[in-house]
């Protein structure tokens, strides 16, 4: 099991509005995830078709390999509340994921700006609309928060057969990435070449996809194996990722088109075969490099 410092008090990049109610207003979430996981923040990149602006070589090229080694008030009660050990696990995990990126960021000589997790329960607001649990998680670039009902993982184990504490890290962790897409640029490169070739719109989803799976085995890489020691917060038993891989193929399009429909549509996948998504997030664990992750040149 993947064991942790349980914190004295949760990340303050949490907004945690579970029992608080909702208000929905009008709109769409940017892209909720095929069977529940992870948005499609963009469509088209200019980085297959040698469009303007550079490649993703010339985004990526210049990060740093991992480095290897004001909280927001509940409206539940710890003492009561039936999902705190989940809530305080992933406030562990969001914030040892960033922790990387701002190393990363920071050796590469760029800003890492934290994004924010927003814990909910059926549908809550944001600025893209509204995040509605049957979403599953998602990512909203738009206020760069990032929103989960954490019922999301009971439906993660029970329908999809992804066991273990280190899917749910697997699934937040390929969020933040998502968020270091943005952060990145790439997302404003999909929005502008949207327009010009949508023909592609579903392989690029997918290389997107796979990619921020591959950021996810990054941050994975950097998990102490072993014993916690003093200052690390994060330890996982020997063998632990085959969880991670659990999870990565359970939400791939070929596995959840098969749950929920009986068949296989490969014209609609934009997330990636559940090979793929294994695959990539392997990738990123065995070689603990984000340039590593370039899922936009060849094929995935």
């Amino acid at each position: 099991m993947v064991r942790y410092r349980k914190p004295t008090e949760r990340s303050g990049d949490i907004i945690d509005v579970r029992g608080s109610g909702g208000r929905r207003r009008p709109g769409v979430a940017i892209g909720a995830g095929g069977g529940g996981l992870a948005i499609i923040i963009a469509i088209i990149v200019a980085l297959l078709t040698g469009g303007e602006g550079g490649g993703l070589g010339d985004i990526l090229g210049d990060l740093a390999p991992a480095p290897q080694t004001s909280a927001v008030e509940s409206p539940l009660d710890p003492a009561t509340d039936p999902q705190a050990d989940m809530a305080d696990f992933m406030s562990v995990v969001l914030d040892d994921n960033q922790a990387m990126w701002q190393e990363i960021f920071s050796s590469s000589g760029r800003q890492y700006q934290n994004a924010q997790l927003v814990l909910f329960t059926g549908f809550t607001d944001s600025a893209c609309g509204g995040a509605d649990a049957r979403m599953g998680p998602h990512y909203c670039p738009l206020d760069q928060q990032m929103y989960l009902d954490l019922d999301f993982f009971q439906e993660l184990s029970d329908r999809f057969g992804a066991t273990g504490d280190l899917a749910p890290a697997y699934v937040l962790s390929h969020e933040i990435a998502h968020h270091v897409q943005n952060l990145l640029g790439i997302n404003e490169q999909v929005r502008q070449l949207q327009q010009q070739d949508p023909s592609q719109a579903n392989d690029l989803s997918v290389r997107m996809e796979l990619q921020a799976d591959c950021f996810a085995g990054v941050w994975a890489s950097t998990v102490f194996v072993g014993q916690l020691q003093t200052g690390e917060n994060l330890a996982l038993d020997p063998g632990e990722i085959s969880e991670a891989l659990e999870a990565a193929a359970a939400v791939g399009d070929d596995r959840i088109q098969m749950t929920t429909q009986g068949r296989i549509d490969p014209e609609s996948f934009n997330h990636g075969t559940s090979e793929q998504r294994q695959r990539w997030f392997q990738t990123g664990y065995d070689q603990g490099d984000p340039n590593a992750c370039d899922t936009f040149s060849g094929s995935v």
